[in-house]
């Protein structure tokens, strides 16, 4: 019974049926900067986290794999919600371990051009993040505010991509309504 199995697991991971990774990284928690290749609208640039951050929050969300159907669904969700953040002062900026030719055709046809989605294929800043999977080597869909401080503001975690842009914003609205410019 194991051998027959055994295949499954690849195929299991990718749709999140196995054990994942909870996020370490908790409200006021120092948010791990780096710099790393990203694509916007099929273009790529570099991605330089405390540069973001000077302009205000960011939304940093971890995904499995570009073009699977929840990472699709999700880049979908925050391309239609990114005016609205953008209205909040915050970045949004997707993360999976997918190579940047990739990502510069999912900025493209997934993204919808509205934000930048980097490219993490040694996994670095998803272990920095705790946001890897606890078997395979694809990212958690993990969600993560993060403020001009530097510091975790909100985490969430579920493999359902359907309320990460619900509850982030949320998270950014309130912080907002506290943090008037």
């Amino acid at each position: 019974m194991l051998r027959r199995l055994t295949p499954l697991l690849p195929t299991a991971a990718l749709l999140g049926l196995t054990a994942t990774a909870h996020a370490a990284l908790k409200p006021g928690d120092a948010a791990p900067l780096f710099t790393t290749d990203a694509a916007v609208g099929g273009k790529q640039m570099p991605l330089v986290l405390a540069d973001a951050l000077k302009k205000g929050p960011v939304v940093l969300y971890f995904f499995p794999k570009s073009f699977t159907s929840g990472c699709t669904l999700e880049a979908h969700l925050f391309a239609e919600a990114t005016d609205k953040f953008a209205a909040l002062g915050t970045t949004v900026v997707g993360v999976s371990h997918d190579d940047i030719a990739t990502q510069l055709k999912f900025s493209k046809e997934e993204c919808r051009d509205k934000f930048a989605v980097a490219a993490d294929p040694q996994s670095a800043i998803i272990k920095s993040y705790d946001a890897k999977m606890a078997v395979m080597p694809y990212s958690d869909r993990i969600s993560y505010v993060i403020t001009p401080d530097d510091k975790i503001l909100y985490t969430y975690s579920s493999l359902d991509p359907a309320d990460h842009v619900k509850n982030t914003m949320k998270a950014v609205e309130d912080w907002r309504t506290t943090h008037k410019q």
